[in-house]
């Protein structure tokens, strides 16, 4: 099989110009906010990476037959969902490794912002703070994850019907 280097240079530099521009973004963001508010714009990122890797495993998993009839009714987002399934390779790189794995390390650093925010404004213990700051985001993401993938390999067809519904009002 050969290697499809352009294909990876793309991945390359799609991780590297989304990690540059989401960490920009939420650093920004984190710094000159609420404590609050930056908890919830990492727990928000956490929930785009789950989210994501649910679309990337249901790509992987669904059937292309029930959009194949689907688009025999002329049902609009049938074609796009084909094309998705026809890149399946890609689709799922793209959601699982690039934009969630992308998610997972804002998500070490805005968690890192979280903990300065928490040291800064009581009199605790930083390593205590670290471990239970990571622990809970680790935990949060892993177990998001677990349940979407289950989620996913259970309803591949209505989340990639849904995804193509989304995309198809963009093309």
């Amino acid at each position: 099989m050969k290697t499809n280097y352009k294909w990876i240079f793309t991945v390359f530099l799609l991780s590297f110009l989304l990690a540059m521009f989401f960490t920009f973004i939420a650093e920004t963001v984190i710094s000159n906010v609420s404590l609050i508010i930056g908890i919830v714009i990492t727990l928000i990122i956490v929930f785009i990476g789950i989210i994501c890797d649910m679309v990337g495993v249901a790509i992987s998993t669904v059937k292309t037959e029930p959009f194949n009839a689907m688009a025999s009714k002329k049902i609009r987002e049938a074609k796009t969902a084909l094309m998705l399934i026809k890149n399946k390779d890609k689709v799922s790189s793209i959601f699982c490794d690039v934009v969630g794995d992308v998610c997972g390390v804002i998500t070490g650093s805005t968690g890192a912002a979280i903990i300065v925010g928490i040291v800064s404004i009581s009199d605790v213990n930083t390593l205590i703070v670290s471990l239970i700051i990571m622990g809970l985001l680790s935990t949060i993401t892993i177990t998001g994850k677990a349940i979407g993938k289950n989620i996913a390999m259970r309803n591949s067809t209505s989340i990639i019907r849904t995804v193509a519904k989304v995309i198809s009002v963009f093309k």
